[in-house]
């Protein structure tokens, strides 16, 4: 089905609280032109809002898993080549980069969406509910866009529709970028923003000087925009300790080297990590065990224990310090009992912190405050992770949140990020799409920043 069959009913929102709001300030003076532009933005994002809901819903019935998101780079691809973008397909697996050159000088701005679904089983009740099954991990799953990339993908492309209606007026060029397998690849592949950035997205012409990105947030109501000077999203690395020990009869344990309990001592020790070993007064961290896979049978020890588990941090320095610290926890606590240890971290998963460039937050925050109102929060950092990191470690980049639970809505009617019932508020993409656009005119144009177009002053 076409998305623009799609019958739309918009609704007013009203803006909530949940943190501090940020307090009123004078604008900084605009460049000639800039409120035109920005007058002008407003008007076409209340013209492409049905369109950006519709695009939303069809993309949200057709998800796709991580490098495998083939229909959704075609859909792409078309509308974006319709708006008369140059258009670039097949990055990074089934990435899409496009290109509008503006009718004045000026530098070049990144903007990115991630594309991919998760293995999961929608169970919202809604007329374009996913029923897409596929296989993941070699088990069949449902597939559903859990965590919002239908709605970022939907915005990004409005901010398209927009931006083709204000080209001869654009002080600047603009680089748009979708990017699959934000969730993480299939075992044995690799992809999303760290192989884009591998292919060049950030190094081909035209080359940005900054990236701006978003993401939903059921945590935060609809008319909220919530930002972050520094860190935002925890670092994520995985990690697997494979123990080795002894297999033996489960009547007589001394004739071997029990691994369950001596994985079992692991996991207690990783806690004091956190607990005693990390200095918390400089920022939280996470050691999480998720799995403990051992033994075929009650009575018989096994020769082998695993634990799979994640850590997070919201400091480059303390993520190196978890990764030693869980090393050596692990092997000292196994040989101390005659093990030994297999210890494997951030191969199926290693983002960096998710880092607000400080000069680039600083610089912005005027737009933000303009186009957020009262609905601006300055937010704590999220142990969530986003391999938009790897973007911001190229070049600076300025991340943030947008509500779309319903105002006064609580989180069992609208739920968190990655749950089968996850849904969205679609009356605050309007909000995504004015935030991605007022922020690329404002670096273009030079506002709040006290300088002429260019780089970070």
């Amino acid at each position: 089905m076409h998305p623009q069959s799609w019958k739309i009913s918009l609704l007013s929102a009203a803006c909530g609280v949940l943190l501090a709001p940020v307090a009123a300030q004078v604008p900084a003076a605009e460049p000639p032109g800039s409120a035109d532009l920005h007058a002008r933005i407003d008007q076409l994002a209340d013209v492409v809002e049905p369109e950006v809901i519709a695009n939303r819903r069809y993309l949200h019935q057709h998800p796709e898993l991580s490098n495998r998101e083939f229909e959704t780079e075609k859909f792409l691809v078309k509308q974006l080549k319709a708006l008369g973008y140059e258009v670039q397909s097949g990055i990074a697996h089934t990435g899409v980069v496009a290109v509008l050159r503006g009718g004045k000088p000026g530098p070049v701005v990144a903007l990115r969406s991630d594309m991919d679904a998760l293995p999961v089983a929608e169970e919202v009740d809604l007329p374009f509910k996913s029923t897409v099954r596929s296989t993941y991990d070699g088990k069949d799953v449902g597939v559903m866009h859990a965590c919002g990339h239908d709605a970022h993908m939907g915005v990004l492309l409005g901010v398209a529709h927009i931006f083709a209606q204000l080209k001869d007026q654009l002080p600047g060029t603009v680089k748009l970028i979708f990017q699959p397998a934000e969730e993480g690849t299939p075992k044995g592949e690799q992809g999303g923003a760290e192989l884009m950035v591998k292919e060049g997205v950030l190094t081909a012409d035209p080359k940005p000087e900054v990236i701006f990105g978003l993401h939903v947030l059921t945590k935060f109501e609809t008319g909220q925009l919530a930002y972050r000077a520094g860190a935002i999203w925890a670092s994520a690395d995985d990690f697997t300790v494979v123990v080795h020990g002894k297999q033996t009869h489960g009547a007589m344990p001394w004739n071997g080297i029990d691994p369950i309990v001596i994985a079992a001592q692991i996991v207690m020790g990783l806690q004091t990590i956190t607990s005693r070993q990390m200095d918390l007064t400089k920022a939280p961290v996470v050691v999480t065990v998720g799995k403990f896979d051992a033994g075929v049978r009650n009575n018989i020890i096994p020769d082998t224990a695993t634990l799979k588990g994640t850590l997070r941090a919201l400091d480059e320095t303390m993520r190196q310090q978890l990764h030693d610290d869980v090393q050596r926890t692990a092997t000292n606590i196994a040989a101390a009992s005659g093990a030994t240890v297999d210890v494997d971290i951030g191969s199926e998963s290693a983002y960096p912190v998710t880092y607000n460039d400080p000069k680039l937050t600083a610089r912005m925050l005027p737009t933000l405050k303009r186009v957020g109102g009262d609905g601006l929060l300055e937010t704590a950092p999220l142990m969530g992770a986003e391999d938009f990191s790897f973007f911001q470690q190229k070049i600076p980049g300025l991340y943030v949140f947008i509500g779309v639970r319903k105002p006064g809505a609580s989180q069992d009617e609208y739920a968190p990020n990655h749950s089968p019932r996850f849904k969205v508020d679609e009356t605050g993409l309007k909000l995504a799409v004015r935030t991605l656009a007022n922020l690329t005119v404002d670096y273009m144009s030079g506002a709040a920043a006290g300088a002429g177009a260019g780089g970070l002053q």
